[in-house]
């Protein structure tokens, strides 16, 4: 398979798990199961396979930016960082709606947190734990 149709078939494999986030509320169950383990599996495997081949090839490190640069200089690593995003911000979708599920939380405030880590991932993350800051704030008891 070419970078491209990997890059397609990795991105249509994440949109469906985020489908399937959406339709949570009615089958909580599958929703685990298939945006919480399999899909971010499947992605991760993918993910192991391009570092595995790729990475002895690329230059660069972790000890600068310019360094970080360098790394992505290979379309194929380009391509696994991709797929690492598309992996970890499914799993944390799924972790919010699990989480949300376990806490009451309506599923109608969830929504928006999902948009933003499917778009701009720890975005989405912080109003996810600020949402259940204030939560938290509506159900504590009063203090005597």
């Amino acid at each position: 398979m070419t970078p491209d149709q990997i890059f397609s078939l990795a991105s249509t494999t994440a949109m469906a798990g985020w489908l399937v986030l959406l339709a949570s509320p009615v089958i909580p169950v599958w929703a685990d199961r298939i945006a919480g383990i399999a899909l971010p599996l499947l992605l991760s495997v993918g993910y192991s396979a391009l570092i595995l081949a790729f990475w002895s090839g690329s230059e660069g490190g972790f000890g600068s930016l310019a360094e970080v640069m360098q790394l992505f200089t290979l379309p194929e690593l380009v391509l696994a960082g991709w797929i690492h995003y598309l992996a970890f911000d499914l799993f944390i979708g799924a972790w919010e709606c699990r989480t949300a599920r376990t806490e009451g939380i309506r599923f109608w405030f969830v929504v928006p947190c999902l948009g933003l880590t499917f778009m701009f991932g720890p975005v989405g993350l912080l109003l996810f734990m600020a949402l259940r800051l204030v939560r938290r704030f509506q159900t504590a008891p009063a203090a005597a």
